[in-house]
């Protein structure tokens, strides 16, 4: 089975395509024969020198993964069924979804919808459930379809996915970016305006912003959550889901005893399986809404994926890459075709 094993011995770090052996975990684990993944910010940190989120020193990565069920004991998901993977230590510190094949638990399958395709599955990947759960969130809060929901880091996977989201679900999204030659990109997946990165805030030189956003979803965390908590209006939220620029927070307690804001965190990883069942439902409501075409950036197969990473690493992308592991029929892993000898 062709997959993208990224390894690390004494220091050297070594991504590269090569034929491995896959098995279950656990025998209970599902295999799923992978017809997309997606390439994440996440993954970028797995295939890097001295990760702290890579757990393993040898594994395949892709943190994600769609396709069809193809060995199971579990009622819940049947032989042929289409599932999209994602979560927990997949492809950080167990075989991942850059392969023709993988082995997962039920807790980490989610059953699509009729409405979303295994190509679309991943053009939403860990992203757009990302991008849907912070959504989710801020409704439950309360958000003020009247004003505007801000979104930063906007060209990037879960940035963009957030802008279609809110768009396609009635709300003004603004779009925050440091690429500002993607804004006709932008404008046409829905934001309402766009703007720097500095311009998230005013009044610098005193403790509280005016008060501009009726919600956030923060995809880039450190100083510019700082800025987004300081600049929310009376009652509202910012849904803090990345950390492109730093897990660091520095702030102050100002804006919640004043403002009565609220910071809420979003976990696509360990999410539980009521909560995968509210997005993945949401996500078919809306898919036949969506346009997803114009949100990949690109299509890559394994040989490319090194050059896609750096990409994402660099911040260099607009939407999302898809690998399509295969071009074709794959024969059954190795230790399975034993197994059913």
């Amino acid at each position: 089975m062709r997959s993208f094993v990224v390894s690390e011995e004494e220091g050297v770090l070594t991504c590269e395509v090569r034929e491995s052996d896959v098995g279950p975990g656990d025998p209970s684990d599902i295999l799923v024969a992978v017809e997309f993944s997606g390439v994440n910010y996440k993954d970028a940190l797995v295939a890097s020198a001295h990760s702290r989120v890579r757990r393993l020193p040898l594994l395949i990565a892709g943190v994600d993964a769609s396709g069809t069920v193809a060995q199971s004991n579990d009622s819940n998901f049947p032989v042929g069924a289409r599932v999209a993977v994602h979560g927990g230590d997949l492809g950080v510190a167990r075989d991942g979804g850059f392969a023709e094949y993988v082995y997962a638990p039920a807790r980490y399958l989610s059953p699509l919808p009729d409405t979303v395709s295994n190509h679309d599955a991943m053009v939403i990947g860990t992203a757009g459930f990302t991008a849907m759960a912070s959504m989710l969130a801020l409704e439950r809060h309360g958000l003020d379809a009247t004003g505007e929901v801000l979104v930063t880091g906007a060209t990037g996977g879960v940035g963009s996915l957030a802008i279609t989201f809110l768009r396609a679900s009635g709300y003004q999204a603004v779009a925050s970016t440091g690429s500002p030659e993607e804004s006709q990109w932008l404008l046409e997946r829905g934001a309402t305006r766009i703007i720097g990165r500095e311009e998230i805030a005013d009044r610098p030189d005193r403790v509280l912003a005016g008060e501009r956003w009726s919600g956030a979803i923060d995809c880039v965390g450190g100083e510019t959550l700082h800025h987004i908590l300081r600049s929310l209006r009376c009652s509202a939220a910012v849904a803090a889901c990345g950390l492109v620029a730093s897990p660091d927070l520095h702030t102050n307690v100002y804006p919640f005893i004043t403002r009565a804001v609220s910071l809420i965190g979003i976990d696509a990883v360990e999410a539980p399986e009521a909560t995968r069942r509210k997005v993945w439902a949401a996500l078919g409501e809306i898919a036949p809404k969506v346009d997803f075409a114009p949100l990949v950036d690109r299509t890559v197969g394994l040989d490319e994926l090194t050059s896609a990473l750096d990409l994402i690493r660099n911040g260099k992308t607009r939407g999302r890459i898809l690998v399509k592991p295969t071009s074709g029929d794959v024969p059954l892993p190795h230790e399975l075709l034993i197994g059913n000898d």
